[in-house]
């Protein structure tokens, strides 16, 4: 039990890996969890659409298309935004780092002020001060977490982002496509596996949150449930009036 660890932990020790976070800034589980939502909620709302006013072989060719150009448009996407991002963040780097050699008493002064809003008192914060800029880059990196939550050393990598997003958008649009594949030319089974497919991504990401799994699988299949029922209706008003 916890409260037992705490007990017979030796005063003064330092805390053990007890616990163990996940990877919150790798770019990785952001763009992989949107890939597979938005691939089984658009290519099956695709397939649901198309199946409203054609024939199986044209909904397979509908989905494949859907499959290959969303799992581009969403690796280019991911690529772009993470670089974007990290360009921005270099940019900051350089502003810092010009206020470090135009204004270096200003810039410990602002430390020491920040730090003392934490509950340091001037001492303590002066002497944390001292200790954190004897290393320019460390004070630096220090500055900009203080100033804008964000640490220059963790970095997402913009290829993780695109490839996990290129194969999870891939493996999502699959899903609704598989009775197709399988020669079962049925709406409803399509349907069924996109569904099938919601709820166990939602299951999925909830394990990274904490959230109750049943709770996140319900939500994504609702989300979903509307996104394709909006979009078969407009197929089926496409196919009656043109």
């Amino acid at each position: 039990m916890v409260m037992a660890e705490a007990e017979t932990a030796p005063t003064g020790a330092p805390h053990v890996g007890s616990h163990q976070h996940s990877d919150v800034s790798g770019g990785w589980l952001r763009a992989a969890t949107f890939g597979a939502m938005d691939g089984l909620v658009s290519n099956t709302a695709l397939i649901a659409g198309v199946a409203a006013a054609a024939d199986a072989h044209t909904v397979v060719i509908g989905g494949v298309a859907g499959l290959l150009s969303g799992a581009f448009s969403m690796a280019l996407g991911e690529y772009t935004s993470v670089t974007t991002a990290n360009e921005q963040l270099d940019s900051e780097v350089r502003v810092e780092r010009r206020a470090f050699k135009a204004h270096p008493q200003a810039e410990r002064a602002e430390l020491v002020a920040s730090l003392m809003e934490m509950g340091l008192s001037r001492e303590t914060a002066q002497k944390a001060t001292d200790e954190i800029h004897r290393d320019e880059t460390r004070a630096l990196n220090f500055h900009l977490v203080q100033e804008l939550g964000v640490d220059p050393t963790e970095k997402p990598s913009p290829y993780v982002a695109a490839g996990s997003s290129f194969v999870m958008f891939a493996i999502g649009a699959l899903v609704p496509l598989i009775p197709y594949l399988l020669g079962l030319e049925n709406l409803w089974a399509g349907l069924l596996c996109g569904g099938l497919g919601l709820m166990i991504a939602g299951a999925v990401a909830a394990r990274f949150t904490s959230r109750p799994a049943w709770f996140a699988a319900l939500r994504q299949l609702a989300f979903g449930t509307v996104a394709i029922a909006a979009t078969y209706a407009v197929g089926t008003l496409v196919d009656k009036f043109l």
